[in-house]
């Protein structure tokens, strides 16, 4: 590898790309020129004349009257520049999204003109009052006869909780809806066990949301990505959700066709009763059903719901059908098609969407149905008290030959995808596959693709968990062909992401939990909490250098839990479950021995500090009885072990969280890891069906009835009220 010459070391810091990293142990690695080489290409530079690709850099904005995109936060001024030719005059108004305008007051700001292609450019200042209404409007700029116009987004401060949280506290329950089957579902759990769980957890339990893993859409045909984290789009839902029974058609169903659709649910439900979740079965059997039920004539009042539906999605929904019908002729993968078809705008793309409108219509009914489905989701979830309801999960990115990737074309990079450097859970570092998106894109589309993502996932939701939320701050990029490890990180406009990120959040009355772990810059961690928008804290990493850090230190803006979904369920970590999986795997870069003894002096030191609290007796630990023999060892393991879980989850009542996670899978004794960061194939990740104590797949309805998930849920706050406000300094209720 090369290390970079100053010209292109100064290319990439004009392109926001960091040209050295510091790894996990503590040291700073520099990266090489070839990988600055291929990201800078990836974002639209030309790094093979490095001091001319930084001038043309520099003059870019000069070219402009105003910026591509600016964005402003509510309460807190800006300034904005104005390029005019020298000497000419310069007026700037703001034209507001519910009607209205607004002039703009001129800076007295001097800044030296510049020549640009043999014209002289003058900057005028203007600043952007704080008192403006929150919004998407438009920047007017007038120089004489000339006008121009620019998008401008005010922002909200703050997200915080939704206004019907009030004052209290709430916790939640974290599921793999998937793995989450009952006896009605399709082998895969869907969006009625979505809404019997809020339902459960709500009324009986006392929760206040239900977070689930991204329900992004998948392929359209099998083999179907196991992955929710790596969709097709993620602008639009899996059908894979649906209950077929649920759609009001159903009901009208001729009685020879409910028979045939009875064979298929028998069928796929026989098959499902094995220990992996097969989602080409289910999809095959669901999607037959489907297609039968589309069939059965819609009520008068049902056709104007989804024409409004189909309006409202308006080119965004036709072109994601559109891509799914094209995928079931030529594949999955665009990146695979013939040329004329990997543009949506070609002429041959609308040709084949015209010869196969019938197919066209069906996906775009199925989006309707989701819509329908999430709703009711939502709503039964707000019937029982809940504060938030059903928080969605959002992925980092999407597959580099999906729907999005192929709809939205140049607003992601290609040559490169994203990843992770090497941290101390992930020594390898981690490849995701997916395409970024380029910051210039982003900003010259004033965030469209953005803005109406987050809008879709909040339609029907009172929150979401960015994944790896780091990512709108920064992204490791991993040019093509080159191990995870060799990658730069590249910067975006975090004030503009987050800033449309809470603007809709707002409008939605919906809280936003950042996924902040790993490898993070504590300005990031300031910056979010300044926007009121949550972290996430999970107990095994919130350490004070070798000490825990004690539960009045936490964080207040956060959403705290003993796990997550890339540990094990706690009764299998305190096993060192993550420890040995890693080993038969070969992603660990230090003994076994080495690293076993680690996580037991981690696990003691937690288990300690539980303890030192009055939670966990000396002889009900798991530790305790781990070594113990025979049958009396294996009854005293299990006891200790549901103590240990209990007690780690009454530490985090002791907290000043906002919000208390608890994993299902925690709650019924699972086991099992539901996916391992870092591989593909090695190890079935995301198939894993929901498992009692025993290591057999468990029902739903089992869930219901489990006395075990009954103590859990009883340990965690009920919907309480802070007594007085905790020293974070930031008004977390709207």
């Amino acid at each position: 590898m090369t290390e970079p010459g100053q010209p292109l070391v100064d290319l990439a810091h004009a392109h926001r790309v960091a040209t050295s990293f510091t790894d996990w142990r503590g040291g700073t690695q520099t990266v090489s020129a070839e990988t600055l080489t291929a990201v800078l290409r990836a974002l639209g530079a030309d790094p093979t004349d490095p001091e001319r690709a930084l001038q043309e850099t520099w003059d870019a904005p000069w070219r402009r009257t105003l910026p591509a995109c600016t964005t402003a936060v509510q309460g807190a001024d800006r300034l904005v520049w104005m390029h005019v030719p020298d000497g000419e005059p310069a007026a700037l108004a703001v034209e507001l999204e519910a009607g209205g305008r607004r002039d703009l007051e001129q800076v007295d700001q001097w800044v030296e003109p510049r020549t640009v292609d043999g014209a002289r450019i003058g900057e005028a200042t203007f600043r952007i009052p704080g008192d403006l209404p929150l919004g998407y409007h438009r920047l007017v700029a007038i120089s004489g006869d000339r006008v121009d116009e620019a998008p401008l987004i005010m922002t909200p401060a703050e997200v915080g909780l939704p206004a019907r949280m009030g004052d209290r506290r709430g916790w939640g329950l974290a599921a793999q809806l998937y793995s989450v089957r009952s006896e009605g579902s399709w082998g895969v759990g869907d969006l009625t066990d979505l809404t019997d769980l809020a339902v459960w957890s709500g009324a009986e339990l006392g929760a206040d949301y239900v977070l689930v893993n991204p329900l992004h859409a998948a392929e359209p045909v099998p083999p179907l990505e196991p992955s929710p984290y790596l969709p097709s789009s993620r602008r639009f839902f899996n059908p894979l959700y649906l209950r077929v029974e649920a759609v009001p058609e159903y009901a009208a169903l001729p009685a020879r066709t409910r028979t045939r659709i009875a064979t298929l649910a028998k069928r796929v439900r026989e098959k499902a009763s094995g220990d992996r979740i097969d989602r080409d079965a289910a999809w095959a059997a669901k999607r037959e059903a489907l297609r039968l039920v589309s069939a059965q004539p819609r009520s008068a009042g049902r056709e104007l719901d989804l024409a409004a539906f189909r309006r409202r999605e308006g080119a965004a929904l036709t072109d994601f059908a559109t891509w799914s019908v094209i995928a079931e002729t030529h594949g999955n993968d665009a990146r695979t098609w013939p040329d004329a078809l990997r543009s949506p705008s070609s002429p041959a793309v609308a040709a084949f969407a015209a010869e196969h409108t019938d197919e066209v219509d069906f996906v775009c009914w199925l989006q309707w149905l989701l819509d329908e489905q999430l709703a009711q989701a939502q709503d039964r979830a707000a019937t029982t008290g809940m504060g938030i309801g059903v928080m969605h999960d959002l992925a980092v990115g999407v597959h580099p030959g999906g729907a999005d990737a192929w709809r939205l074309g140049d607003a992601y990079g290609s040559g490169v995808t994203v990843g992770a450097p090497p941290d101390p859970f992930n020594q390898l570092g981690q490849n995701w596959q997916q395409p970024p998106w380029r910051p210039a894109a982003l900003e010259s589309s004033a965030y469209a693709a953005f803005r109406d993502l987050i809008r879709a996932v909040l339609r029907h939701a009172g929150g979401v968990r960015v994944d790896h939320v780091i990512g709108l701050f920064r992204l490791w990029w991993v040019p093509e062909g080159r191990h995870a490890s060799e990658g730069a990180y590249v910067h975006y406009d975090h004030e503009a992401l987050i800033g449309v990120l809470a603007l809709e959040a707002v409008r939605a009355q919906a809280v936003v939990v950042g996924e902040d772990l790993g490898v993070v810059d504590p300005a990031a961690r300031r910056y979010l909490a300044s926007r009121a928008i949550l972290g996430t804290s999970i107990l095994w990493f919130e350490m004070d250098g070798d000490a825990a850090l004690p539960a009045e230190r936490w964080r207040e803006l956060c959403l705290a839990s003993v796990t997550t979904h890339d540990l094990p369920p706690t009764a299998g970590y305190l096993e060192g479950a993550h420890v040995r999986l890693r080993t038969e795997l070969g992603l660990l870069t230090r003994p076994v021995e080495e690293e076993l003894a680690a996580d037991r002096a981690e696990q003691r030191v937690w288990l300690d500090e539980v303890r030192s609290r009055g939670l966990l007796a000396d002889d009900a630990s798991w530790a305790h009885r781990a070594g113990s023999g025979a049958a009396e060892g294996r009854a005293g393991r299990a006891a200790g072990e549901e103590d240990t879980v209990l007690a780690l989850h009454r530490y985090l009542a002791l907290t000043p969280a906002r919000l208390i996670g608890a994993a299902l899978v925690d709650l019924v004794g699972d086991r099992r890891t539901q996916n391992q960061p870092g591989t593909l194939e090695e190890y079935p990740n995301w198939r894993v069906p929901l498992s009692g104590p025993d290591g057999e797949p468990m029902a739903l309805e089992a869930v219901f009835t489990s006395e075990r998930a009954a103590r859990l849920a009883a340990a965690l706050p009920h919907r309480s009220v802070l007594q007085a406000p905790h020293s974070c300094g930031t008004e977390v209720s709207r």
